[in-house]
């Protein structure tokens, strides 16, 4: 039988008013889902899950920095390296904490929808939590084996050796200053002066832990083990200072050597682009020509204290670069691009280095908050890959890049510790 019209009608506009509500419906719960998982308590939701893992990030942080304190005593007591099965726990311990600190990050990111951040961070607090249980396990283990095996009277003999080494290997820390004092004004080895000062006074308290571990290890009932892990974490620290120490000395006498030169790329980065200059559009040739003359004025200011002044110099040469690369934009060719980059790239490399070691003398030991933390390790992960990278404008680019997380981790961690101070 043929429908009809009102037969075809009929049955039509039921239908498409079930088939719309239905469509309807849909777009209302994907709507609502959509806001609910980006609404404001959804976010608060994110935030209190990324604070549990950020806290949980620095208690792993924490330590494997007492693992390698372990690693460095098993080594001490053994007369070499640690044991292999401690070595192991170290490695993988290390492989976690900086897979975390990535995963922490990527979490925090702003473009993370709030729920999707939430179960990442949930995620994380649980791989570090089972982390922190693998590095107890570890450690206990490790000293039971230490107690039951290792009698005091070795384990005084090995921190005597360890500081025995360590003073061989340090030699005399105001001999380096005292070359710095020659080379620089007192700005540029700020870090230099205060690691001679954390040097001696880690040494001289490694003696006295030595000195009563020494003591203890007179009595056969007694552990002198509280003891000699204080006089590992004093040498750990002095050997922290002697390398600061030279590590300043390094930069500043290759920022001496290199700054002549990087003052005359800056100059001809600035010639190239007053020469792009002439051929763009008067609106663009204008602001350009703003950038220039600043970047001019900057080298001006810089140059006479560079011979003295060497980091800061480079530095500050680096930020001109940086800032003049930006102004010019889309009017550099490829060509031009790559050549500045190669110009560029000495000087920022070595800008960066040095801001990740004021960023790592204002971050000591166990005293930095998360935020220092986090920005300290992606600076260091830049600049491992602008050196690594064969391309020199990736290159520069994580190099600029490490140079912002490293000064973002020094103006953190000082705000921490003047916190910390005022509480």
């Amino acid at each position: 039988m043929d429908l009809t019209e009102v037969d075809l009608l009929a049955w039509l506009v039921p239908a498409a008013v079930v088939f719309g509500s239905a469509a309807v419906l849909v777009v209302v719960v994907v709507l609502a889902v959509r806001f609910a998982r980006r609404a404001p308590a959804a976010r608060r939701r994110a935030a209190a899950e990324l604070g549990t893992a950020g806290a949980a990030l620095v208690q792993l942080d924490d330590a494997v920095d007492e693992l390698d304190l372990e690693v460095g005593l098993s080594g001490a007591l053994y007369g070499g390296g640690a044991p292999p099965s401690l070595r192991r726990a170290r490695m993988t311990a290390q492989h976690a904490r900086d897979e975390a600190f990535v995963a922490y990050r990527d979490a925090g990111d702003p473009r993370v929808v709030p729920a999707d951040a939430a179960r990442a961070a949930r995620d994380l607090h649980r791989r570090i939590e089972r982390e922190l249980a693998t590095i107890e396990a570890a450690r206990r283990e490790h000293r039971d084996w230490i107690q039951a095996n290792v009698g005091a009277s070795e384990q005084v003999a090995g921190a005597e050796r360890r500081l025995a080494e360590l003073r061989a290997r340090m030699g005399d820390p105001g001999a380096l200053l005292r070359e710095l004092e020659q080379r620089a004004d007192p700005e540029e080895w700020t870090d230099a002066a205060r690691a001679v000062d954390d040097a001696r006074s880690a040494v001289a308290e490694a003696e006295r832990r030595i000195a009563a571990a020494r003591e203890i290890a007179a009595h056969p009932t007694r552990s002198a083990l509280e003891d000699l892990a204080g006089a590992e974490r004093a040498l750990r620290r002095a050997d922290a200072a002697s390398r600061t120490l030279e590590e300043t000395h390094r930069l500043v006498t290759q920022a001496g050597l290199a700054v002549s030169d990087e003052i005359a790329a800056a100059r001809s980065a600035v010639r190239s682009a007053t020469s792009i200059r002439a051929a763009l559009p008067a609106d663009q040739a204008e602001r350009l020509g703003d950038e220039i003359r600043w970047a001019d004025q900057q080298l001006d200011r810089i140059e006479p204290t560079a011979a003295r002044r060497p980091v800061s110099a480079n530095e500050a040469i680096a930020r001109v670069r940086d800032r003049l690369d930006m102004a010019l934009a889309d009017a550099h060719t490829a060509q031009q691009r790559l050549h500045g980059a190669r110009t560029a790239l000495p000087g920022t490399l070595a800008a960066a280095r040095s801001a990740i070691g004021h960023a790592e003398a204002a971050i000591p030991e166990h005293t930095a908050g998360l935020d220092a933390r986090v920005r300290l390790d992606a600076a260091r992960r830049e600049l491992a890959a602008a050196r690594q990278t064969q391309d020199p404008v990736e290159a520069l680019d994580a190099a600029r890049r490490a140079i912002r997380h490293a000064e973002d981790a020094k103006a953190l961690a000082d705000h921490h510790r003047l916190a910390s101070a005022g509480e």
